[in-house]
């Protein structure tokens, strides 16, 4: 089944809606937990979206899902690949595994070894390739061409970002209208999945984005107008950075749907992630401190208002985790 690629909130909504039930059976929903720091912080009522107690560890593991469950069965049978080194890439192993379909992840030769491990674990077959996540994705993509196998791409496909909207059906059901939701982005697919379905329940809602600013491409894709090529510094939020594809199905979507995308420092990102674990009592990445270092900008969330903000993942080495509680 082919989806309606096009920048229409109401398909990407009716999408999302039919997603969220064949995912039911594979995946838990997340809790929503008070946030005592930022409600106190704001004098208002902030909730975290826990998506780092999904079986992987992230939402990514909601978009596998979604395209796995909705191939051909001729595509079943061929199997998928994908490139990742990190939560997409465990995130399709896993789906993989459960489905009984074969997975090809493409890394880069440089990858973490817990990250390759985490992979390996799955059951995914494991290429190592180039020096870094683009060559990887070129990869990647001329043996899904050369093997008649799908690419699952960790965003620009529209069951990947209806997938990771299926968040914001578990937060309609779960909550009080919100006022502001604070989404860490990278290639744009959970922030306009879980935007879309939010707007159609909730108009006023505010959606903010959250990037830190060293790696920061769609905050100065939406600021041009255009998906912009920018060059990514090192960053504590692994998982959000780098680029977006030219042809990019979020991008559009992101135009819509999107109020602002704030960029953070490093400095706060690794300040939010301490008050973070030690308020809400799990452990979060650093793409997750994002979200929380936008969370606590004075400001950002209303006195009085209601909020949300998404808690991504919780894959960080214990070695970077330790360094940062240390300060």
């Amino acid at each position: 089944m082919r989806l309606n690629v096009g920048a229409d909130p109401v398909t990407l909504v009716a999408q999302t809606a039919a997603v969220a039930p064949q995912l039911a059976p594979w995946l838990p929903t997340t809790p929503l937990l008070a946030s005592a720091w930022l409600s106190e912080l704001h004098g208002a009522q902030v909730v975290a979206k826990l998506e780092n107690l999904q079986p992987t560890g992230s939402f990514k593991v909601r978009g596998a899902f979604a395209r796995l469950l909705n191939l051909t069965p001729t595509e079943r049978a061929a199997g998928v690949v994908t490139a990742s080194s990190g939560n997409h890439g465990a995130a399709v192993a896993y789906a993989a595994r459960a489905l009984g379909l074969a997975a090809t992840v493409v890394v880069p030769l440089g990858v973490a070894p817990a990250k390759l491990a985490s992979i390996r674990r799955y059951g995914a077959t494991v290429q190592l390739v180039g020096d870094d996540s683009h060559d990887a994705e070129v990869a990647a993509r001329a043996l899904a061409g050369a093997s008649g196998r799908v690419y699952v791409s960790p965003y620009n496909d529209p069951w990947v970002v209806a997938g990771q909207g299926t968040l914001a059906c578990e937060v309609l059901a779960q909550s009080a209208p919100l006022d502001v939701v604070i989404i860490a982005v990278g290639g744009g697919g959970l922030i306009a999945g879980v935007a879309a379905t939010l707007r159609a329940r909730w108009p006023d809602v505010t959606i903010i984005g959250a990037q830190p600013a060293a790696s920061a491409v769609m905050y100065h894709s939406l600021a041009a107008g255009r998906i912009v090529a920018d060059t990514a510094a090192p960053t504590l939020s692994d998982g959000t950075a780098g680029g977006v594809d030219e042809d990019s199905i979020t991008f559009p979507w992101c135009q819509r749907l999107v109020d602002a995308i704030v960029c953070v420092d490093e400095d706060e990102i690794a300040a939010a992630l301490r008050h973070g674990i030690a308020d809400l009592r799990v452990v979060a990445e650093g793409a997750a401190g994002v979200a929380l270092a936008v969370a606590a900008r004075p400001g950002c969330i209303p006195r009085g208002g209601r909020a949300a903000v998404v808690i991504c993942g919780g894959n960080i080495d214990p070695p970077r985790l330790a360094a940062i509680l240390a300060g």
